[in-house]
């Protein structure tokens, strides 16, 4: 970048001190920043005809003012302010919110221009703008910047305005010549003018469409760069398992692998037998038989001469793994132990110290797995369940425990294709993406909360049939802030319900690990035939004889959450079923609900989810790896990211990338980045 770019904005007449901190809050600091503080919309001043103009959107009109304004006030200082407006052929209404100054404005017969959002079916336009006479807009195109503080928008075009003409031909050229030409992209310098001073949507489109390819290619090339400097420079551990005990461990099994489980086996074991280092995501659907995939690989870590590790986010799926995978390697001399904060004392200690010894072949447990004190006496292979719970630092720190173990990360949430290979670029992925023979698709139904009285009694059907259920809730206990069902209110409700006929127990998170325990052995032993949980139970939770999941207020979770949930039944031969109790008020809510009875297949309702919520949201919470682009949008620029991760695979991959002339500025991207100097990208 040019040195002068990176002059603080006071550089620009007109921007003081006290202007530069309000700046500061936008993250405006330098020449550069303004000249990249991208409009995040447009306002369109063009007159159109009303016919060509859809519902909702915005729009310019000019007409006659063809009655008396009508002003109402209602509410505190709240006030309506109503015209009939004669446009071409049509006599529209025209209202503004708590604006009674513009009423001496509004004169029978006068002409005005009114900007404002179209309702196509009550023939009305909300206003936000009026303008007296005929339309006097010099642009029929302004940028619309997000603000902060004291900056006003006039301010801030003004600013950009300045720094575009005193520096814009500073503006340097990133991407090769030929990349230009072969996608016919606008040079970066007419990029940025097109986005800040565009005269139509053609302008703003073309722009776009530049940044967007060169946000995508600097960032796939630092994924690219990573994979190629991980692959080469870090020498993992050659696992020579025992094929012929692997083979026996596989046959022993108490269902035939399916051909995707075989595949992803295949793909683990490749891995495992090469001198580089295991950097895997497996995705598998709920049920779709990740637990087995994990023990092959654990075992054939053991047989040869390795330690491995399972780190799961809580301690009932640690417990319920560690129980799982004893009974499938115990038989085979394998020693298994639970390692989770719950134990303490003399036990943890022994268990710590045969761990170290080498006594202990697999250890599972939570994050107390990467405590200082816990010591491998040769760690081969690192298995990450759930592993976007886990943080990029505790992640590390598990690596860390050995001398370059191989890695696995698994996942039941399933990740869209492009969130996959932007988040997750550096690593191999391995899909599940079939099913055990026989599972039967759980049936979804959406009911409103009017209909509970017919829901429980569907419960009750099953219950009578001597299956279980599960009743969620998204709170525990009652909140001003949110009017929805708590898991507390809920417990009482059923078992009264249900009183002298079925027990209901409560799962919550501010159970202790005993208190937690307790509750699901009952539930398992089905000593108990509701349980009334909130979202503790999403993952891991494996009761066959569950057939019924009742979800309240569904419309309060994203898809993937409701998919987890959902896949808690259905686990045992029987017909199941998930009950959505929802009153959504916004269409997303209604499209969550309808798209959660239409599909089981998490990878469809995960692309789906990444639509409806955006990336930043998708996994509940801001996830490090997921990068905040200026311009481009993952989901909707999709196709832009699969051409830049080509390009980008090609370029990394070529010796001319690397001493090229034409590719010296995509070079020092790089080296910013710090990739070259092997640092990692988290």
């Amino acid at each position: 970048m040019n040195d002068n770019l990176t002059q603080a904005v006071t550089i620009l007449k007109g921007i003081g001190e006290e202007t530069a901190e309000s700046l500061a809050e936008m993250k405006i600091h330098t020449v550069n920043d303004l000249l990249e503080y991208f409009p995040y919309r447009y306002e369109d001043y063009r007159l159109r005809d009303l016919a060509e103009v859809n519902h909702d959107e915005r729009v310019t009109v000019e007409g006659k003012v063809h009655s008396e304004p009508s002003l109402v006030y209602y509410a505190k200082k709240k006030s309506r302010l109503t015209i009939r407006l004669l446009v071409g052929r049509y006599l529209i209404q025209v209202v503004f919110f708590n604006q009674p100054y513009l009423k001496p404005k509004l004169a029978i017969n006068e002409t005005v221009t009114v900007t404002g959002k179209w309702d196509q079916h009550r023939q009305t336009i909300t206003g936000n703008e009026l303008n007296t006479g005929p339309c006097k807009k010099v642009k029929d195109f302004e940028p619309v910047y997000a603000l902060k503080g004291k900056i006003t928008m006039k301010g801030i075009r003004k600013f950009i305005n300045l720094a575009f003409h005193q520096y814009g031909h500073l503006i340097e050229e990133t991407l090769p010549e030929a990349f230009v030409k072969k996608y016919r992209l606008l040079h970066r310098r007419d990029a940025y003018r097109a986005m800040h001073f565009p005269m139509d949507q053609e302008d703003v489109k073309q722009a776009r469409r530049r940044l967007v390819y060169e946000e995508f290619l600097f960032f796939q090339l630092k994924i690219q760069a990573l994979r190629k400097f991980e692959r080469e420079h870090s020498l993992g551990l050659e696992q020579h398992y025992q094929l012929p005990q692997l083979k026996g461990f596989i046959d022993s099994l108490p269902f035939p692998l399916t051909n995707a489980q075989k595949r992803v086996v295949n793909e683990i074991l490749k891995d495992l037998k090469s001198p580089y280092r295991m950097n895997r995501l497996l995705q598998g659907d709920v049920g779709s038989g990740k637990t087995a995939v994990a023990a092959i690989a654990l075992y054939a870590s053991v047989t040869a001469g390795f330690q491995g590790a399972l780190m799961v986010p809580t301690e009932i799926l640690a417990e319920q793994h560690a129980e799982s995978l004893k009974e499938m390697l115990d038989p085979f001399g394998v020693r298994c132990a639970l390692l989770t904060s719950s134990i303490k004392g003399k036990h943890r200690k022994e268990l710590l110290l045969q761990l170290a010894q080498g006594e202990i072949d697999v250890l599972i447990g939570t994050h107390a797995l990467i405590q200082d004190e816990v010591t491998f006496d040769k760690l081969g292979l690192v298995i990450t369940d759930e592993q976007h719970r886990f943080g990029v630092e505790q992640r590390r720190v598990l690596r860390e425990k050995g001398e370059n173990p191989d890695v696995l990360f698994m996942t039941a949430t399933p990740i869209p294709r492009t969130l996959a290979i932007t988040v997750f670029g550096e690593m191999d992925v391995s899909i599940i993406d079939e099913m055990p023979q026989g599972r039967k698709t759980v049936e979804t139904y959406w009911a409103k909360q009017d209909m509970l009285d017919r829901v429980l009694g569907f419960v009750e059907k099953e219950l009578r049939k001597g299956r279980q259920g599960y009743v969620i809730c998204p709170l525990i206990e009652e909140s001003e802030k949110l009017d929805v069902q708590n898991a507390i209110d809920v417990h009482n409700t059923l078992t009264h319900y249900f009183q002298n006929r079925y027990k209901v127990g409560l799962m919550h998170g501010r159970l202790n690990a005993g208190e937690k325990e307790a509750v699901m052995n009952e539930f398992k032993a089905n000593d108990l035939q509701v349980l009334v949980s909130t979202t503790v139970i999403e993952v891991g939770v494996n009761v066959p004889n569950a057939t019924i999941m009742v979800i309240y207020d569904a419309e309060r979770f994203g898809l993937s959450q409701l998919h987890q949930l959902r896949g808690r039944v259905g686990r045992g031969g029987e017909q199941s079923y998930c009950i959505l109790l929802a009153d959504p008020k916004s269409d997303v809510g209604k499209e969550r609900m309808k798209i959660m009875t239409e599909t089981a297949d998490g990878f469809v309702l995960s692309e789906k989810d990444l639509e409806l919520r955006g990336p930043g949201d998708f996994f509940g919470r801001k996830q490090s790896g997921v990068p905040e682009f200026k311009v481009a949008d993952m989901v909707h620029d999709y196709r832009a990211l699969e051409t830049a991760r080509n390009d980008a695979s090609y370029l990394i991959e070529s010796e001319e990338f690397w001493k090229g002339e034409e590719y010296m500025q995509l070079r020092r991207e790089l080296e910013k980045s710090g990739v070259l100097a092997g640092e990692k990208l988290d």
